[in-house]
């Protein structure tokens, strides 16, 4: 079994200056900031063509505690609403709710701070996603511990989005997606699958049993990797402590779930390449990514900071361009929508499990976790995120490939 895990403190950051620093308090008078009802103003300003008050009375308006909240968003963007939430400067009833109507007005776009230029600039200069920073997501992330994740995500323990359709609970939800996939791969009986970021190997594990077949599991977390092993004893499945970029072994089906998100924009094509060595000319691989809407090299400054280090959002273009000339596309499915039931589903299982979870962690963790789950229900609501899954195979599938719904 896992280690129990120890306290979460969020990563250290500093916290900006309240307020303006470019004057000079009167003698004998307190000092005050002339600008404070500038920056005041400039948010209420923002949040009002969202359709969002502070102090007002629906869900989705905010109750701001320090009015220290007003400087820190203009200064720094996305990074500052969060890292303010986080400290309980401002609250909101219905923070998913909240989110959307930012999304969807894009307000965000004219308060980013410096926090996105700077990772626009890094993204740029460097690979942040090269194999020395491949493991950083699994120790900040995924090794968080076991006793949250099975908390939060259901008896199946599968960190991806579920598959909603005909199913009215998350277990149901999670099993339909992972028949899904198998069914996309054609599986069969005696196949050899390697599943590229395997989490807590619940994607082989069914493929065992369901459909008979032996596999390879690789991931870069730890704390992942004990648990898969533990819940794959008894099957034929391996599973590796290993990078992507190591691979090199022969393989009937290849799928990957939620873990294209880490690969980054400069190692696409080195990734598809690695699928493909792995994959004889009859093979077929299933990649289920989050998308987005626009080509980026680099993700939100909060998710960065605090969620998912180096991650970024692949798109459209970005995908078919890594790939050419090294796969056939014979199906590309979004059900992105179904990511926002996901998510519910996952919060509603973090908060009735926060009195256990509170002796391992603490109020600014709840508070950091419940942002990162209702702004990310917020993305798919508002369809500036999509869930894809991708049917590609090197040659082409003889008489054409239908792809299961």
């Amino acid at each position: 079994m896992a280690s129990a895990p120890k306290k979460i403190e969020p990563a250290a950051r500093e916290v900006p200056s309240a307020e303006p620093t470019h004057f000079v308090a009167e003698p004998g008078r307190p000092r005050a900031a002339p600008a404070a009802g500038f920056a005041r103003r400039r948010v209420e300003r923002l949040l009002e063509e969202a359709g969002i008050r502070v102090g007002g009375a629906h869900p989705w308006d905010i109750r701001v505690h320090d009015e220290r909240f007003f400087w820190r968003v203009l200064a720094h963007g996305s990074l500052g609403l969060g890292e303010s939430y986080m400290d309980g400067w401002w609250d909101c009833e219905v923070l998913d709710s909240m989110f959307t109507r930012l999304l969807q007005s894009r307000v965000e776009r004219r308060a980013r701070g410096l926090g996105g230029f700077w990772l626009a600039l890094r993204s740029y200069l460097f690979n942040l996603q090269s194999g020395s920073r491949a493991w950083h997501v699994g120790q900040q992330h995924y090794d968080l511990g076991n006793d949250l994740y099975r908390a939060m995500l259901g008896r199946r323990l599968v960190y991806s989005c579920a598959y909603w359709p005909h199913s009215n609970d998350l277990d149901s939800a999670q099993e339909a997606k992972l028949d899904l996939i198998c069914r996309k791969l054609r599986l069969g009986r005696g196949m050899h699958v390697l599943d590229i970021g395997c989490g807590f190997g619940e994607m082989l594990r069914y493929a065992a049993e369901r459909y008979a077949v032996t596999g390879v599991g690789i991931t870069v977390s730890e704390q992942q990797a004990k648990l898969a092993r533990l819940r794959c004893r008894d099957l034929p499945v391996a599973i590796r402590l290993q990078d992507y970029r190591d691979l090199n072994q022969h393989f009937d089906r290849v799928v990957s779930v939620g873990m294209f998100e880490h690969v980054g924009p400069k190692n696409y094509r080195r990734y598809f390449e690695c699928v493909r060595r792995c994959l004889g000319d009859d093979g077929l691989f299933v990649l289920h990514t989050i998308g987005g809407n626009r080509s980026t090299g680099h993700t939100d400054p909060w998710i960065e900071k605090y969620i998912f280090p180096n991650a970024v959002l692949p798109s459209a273009r970005q995908i078919t361009e890594a790939m050419e000339g090294l796969f056939v596309l014979e199906d590309w499915h979004n059900f992105g929508t179904d990511y926002d039931r996901t998510l519910q589903a996952w919060r509603t299982n973090f908060d009735r499990a926060w009195g256990g979870l509170s002796q391992h962690y603490d109020e600014r963790f709840r508070r950091m976790w419940r942002y990162y789950l209702s702004s990310s229900m917020a993305m798919f609501r508002s369809r500036r995120g999509q869930l894809w899954q991708l049917v590609l195979s090197p040659c082409g599938v003889p008489g054409g490939y239908r792809a299961p719904r």
